[in-house]
């Protein structure tokens, strides 16, 4: 018997740490199954509406961080085009498209294979991680889908840096 082939039993459902920590952060959260805990966080662009689901089959909590900017069809290249570079430079996680909707999304996932259980911290720095990347980029998917802008325009428009003070 190979080790992947050991069941291991849980102690708890992985998204039940997720809702002691929203809880002990008065986040307003839904629990929409046995699986899923879904919240909408404020952000300083944008809410983000955030979900965190369990998948056993993966032994994975996957979150998923999805703000309000739908795509129109004449801006899919372009947004694809800038989902790559800013791919690129997010170290945890990845954008991604879902033209089912049209949205863009933000989607990390941690690995709790083998039994292992999420802790706080982990909860927490997923969370911030995907809300940091979200507040960092929103307005370049603005600019492109709202201004017209080249994907590479809008990327170092939201990167530019100032340095001193006014």
């Amino acid at each position: 018997m190979s080790p992947m082939e050991i069941e291991v039993e849980r102690q708890a459902n992985p998204v039940d740490m997720i809702e002691f920590v929203a809880a002990n952060n008065d986040w307003s959260f839904e629990r929409s199954g046995e699986d899923e805990i879904a919240m909408t966080v404020e952000g300083r662009w944008s809410d983000y509406h955030v979900s965190f689901s369990w998948m056993e089959e993966f032994e994975a909590l996957h979150l998923a961080c999805a703000f309000d900017i739908m795509v129109p069809k004449s801006r899919i290249d372009a947004v694809v085009h800038l989902l790559s570079q800013i791919n690129g430079q997010v170290l945890m996680g990845h954008f991604d498209l879902w033209e089912h909707e049209n949205v863009v999304i933000f989607r990390q996932s941690l690995l709790l294979a083998g039994g292992a259980e999420p802790t706080n911290r982990q909860v927490e720095a997923m969370l911030n991680g995907g809300l940091d990347a979200c507040e960092a980029y929103f307005q370049a998917f603005q600019f492109v889908v709202w201004s017209g802008m080249d994907p590479k325009s809008a990327l170092e428009a939201v990167l530019f840096e100032t340095v001193g003070e006014a």
